[in-house]
């Protein structure tokens, strides 16, 4: 553990960052070339949620959520809490006391490779939350661990400042360095789709407007017009 709490970070600029929010997790994702996706494990805990925010990252030992206390102090409005431990727990390591805490601090959301509870009331409270689990299980304050340190979360690796795009999709993050050309890239894609939806209302097929169909044959489907007496055995 590093013992360390790095207290300024660089983050992207507001405008990218809530404009890849209004994108969306499976937009932004394949924009960047289907990268920087967390395991679908991770769940939103509050349906509906959407969020989009700077990394403040935190590393904590198992069963110890004594750093979050610390990183939420650090945060600034925008942020997003991203939590990893140095091995697996599910503990629950965030609930809705720790919300009310990030809210008055200005953040977004919570990322948790491990567990959270109270998920009723973070519920009531609008706050959003993903996690690994959910989980009653209550944490010890004894082991010091990092702040704004690179962490693993959801088998990703999160540098501070990394933007944070969540929503029921699950989480997908996007280097700070890189988030304007992702953006450019993924505003392109909806344009792409909303013009294949109106295609589509006025006849389109998918497979022609994909430039698809073609391929179909080149791989060798064929279609037949039927019926065809299937000779599967009768007993």
């Amino acid at each position: 553990m590093n013992k360390l709490a790095v207290r300024t970070i660089e983050r992207a600029a507001t405008d990218v960052i809530q404009e890849l929010g209004r994108c969306g997790v499976a937009t932004v994702h394949e924009a960047q070339g289907r990268t920087g996706a967390m395991e679908p494990e991770i769940r939103a805990g509050v349906p509906g949620a959407a969020i989009a925010g700077s990394a403040i990252t935190v590393l904590c030992a198992p069963g110890d959520n004594w750093m979050l206390h610390v990183a939420i102090e650090l945060m600034e409005p925008g942020d997003v809490l991203v939590v990893g431990t140095t091995s697996r727990s599910l503990d629950g390591f965030f609930g809705d006391v720790l919300a009310e805490f990030v809210s008055q601090r200005g953040g977004v959301g919570a990322v948790l490779d491990t567990g959270a509870r109270d998920i009723r009331d973070l519920r009531e409270q609008g706050f959003p939350v993903w996690s690994r689990a959910i989980s009653p299980q209550g944490t010890v304050k004894e082991t010091v661990g990092a702040v704004n340190v690179p962490i693993m979360c959801g088998g990703r690796l999160v540098i501070p400042g990394d933007v944070v795009v969540a929503d029921d999709d699950g989480v997908v993050l996007v280097p700070r360095q890189g988030a304007a050309e992702v953006l450019a890239a993924s505003q392109k894609r909806i344009e792409k789709e909303e013009a294949m939806r109106s295609a589509i209302k006025q006849g389109g097929k998918t497979l022609d407007l994909l430039g698809l169909r073609d391929k179909l044959a080149d791989k060798g489907l064929r279609y037949d017009d039927g019926p065809v007496d299937w000779p599967f055995h009768q007993e």
